[in-house]
């Protein structure tokens, strides 16, 4: 998510970040390096150091902080950010048990009914293109069952 431009809105105590065409708020409250009426905010910027994926802040007192996109998504519960994160998950987890099992590629791709190239691509942690029930699918090919927990926000 490339951040096209962020602002300080100090009456809300919130950042408007502008990512396409939608504007994400993030509050001061989350904040690790908070401002205040004596150490305001005096700069912020999206960070072309970490690809525009994230903004940095800097206070009077020229400290400075840096926020990725992760973590006004997770703030948000962004339903997108969650799926994408089990996935990922989920694909780790794949890749260790195909490490610990002693079973071919080949193997696995029968086991499925799939082709090498989907095998490749579920394999890929990079891959948001997959669905949770093809994991799913190659986890159990990978005698692996999976569960679900249910917990809330807060916990």
């Amino acid at each position: 998510m490339r951040i096209k431009k962020v602002i300080a809105n100090n009456k809300k105590k919130v950042f408007e970040i502008t990512v396409g065409k939608q504007v994400y708020e993030f509050p001061y409250s989350r904040l690790t390096l908070k401002p205040s009426d004596v150490d305001g905010i005096i700069k912020v910027y999206p960070d072309p150091e970490i690809g525009y994926n994230g903004f940095t802040y800097q206070l009077a007192s020229n400290k400075e902080n840096t926020i990725v996109m992760d973590q006004v998504l997770e703030y948000l519960k962004d339903p997108e950010y969650y799926r994408n994160m089990m996935l990922f998950k989920m694909t780790i987890e794949a890749q260790n048990r195909m490490k610990k099992l002693a079973v071919s590629k080949r193997e696995i791709t029968r086991r499925m009914g799939t082709t090498p190239t989907q095998f490749y691509r579920l394999m890929d942690q990079t891959n948001t293109h997959k669905t949770i029930d093809q994991m799913v699918k190659l986890l159990a090919a990978l005698d692996c069952s999976v569960q679900i927990k249910f917990t809330d926000w807060a916990a």
